[in-house]
């Protein structure tokens, strides 16, 4: 009997493309296709669903790491294998977290989707081990150190030097320093052009975001 298959991503390109890799296998079934979380959750909560595609990042709604949650508070039996574009890495965390088994990059992509699938089936938790790498200013992704990740999540939620000292339990200087060496290595011009671009190429997420 094929796996029944639950697709969810709000653009219909990707909606396409996983699709097709469900349909090219035997072992799969489409169940459903949902543009919203809270569609997919809908589906696996009213049919018998064995595997939901759930991408992290939704265009209005609830977002696919809350959605996953529900799914498995509700449905525990459903296999999750949430997918995004985005290098964010608290994703992943976030994902071990709630017990989702995969977490695949489309823009990585070391290993093919259908193969995902058919492990995390076979009962495998598959997780990248490289991370998306986008342009940053004159550097990229990788080239930024994890406290200077930690400083642009709080810098985009509008925090001061202060504030951003005693949540990441560094001094103000500290912190001061670090934006300052971002600035350097990036060729932006100020504190706010930092978040702004950090926040629109999906390089981090601020607290209670997604």
């Amino acid at each position: 009997m094929a796996y029944r298959i639950v697709i969810a991503d709000d653009q219909k390109m990707v909606r396409q493309m996983f699709e097709t890799a469900v349909k090219s296998s035997p072992d799969y079934e489409l169940a459903g296709m949902a543009q919203t979380a809270e569609e997919a959750v809908r589906i696996c909560c009213e049919q018998d669903i064995d595997l939901v595609l759930l991408d992290v990042v939704m265009g209005i709604g609830m977002d696919g790491l809350d959605a996953a949650r529900q799914i498995k508070q509700e449905r525990p039996e459903v296999k999750i294998l949430l997918v995004t574009s985005m290098p964010e890495v608290t994703y992943i965390d976030r994902a071990k977290e709630i017990g989702v088994e995969s977490f695949w990059h489309k823009e990585v992509q070391e290993q093919p989707l259908l193969e995902i699938m058919n492990r995390t089936m076979a009962g495998e938790s598959i997780y990248p081990t490289t991370m998306p790498v986008i342009q940053f200013g004159r550097i990229v992704s990788t080239e930024l150190t994890d406290i200077e990740m930690d400083v642009l999540r709080e810098l985009m939620a509008g925090a001061s030097n202060k504030e951003i000292g005693e949540r990441l339990y560094m001094s103000e200087s500290t912190v001061k320093r670090n934006i300052a060496e971002m600035l350097a290595k990036t060729g932006f011009k100020s504190r706010l052009q930092l978040a702004i671009e950090a926040r629109g190429g999906g390089l981090v997420i601020n607290h209670g975001e997604v």
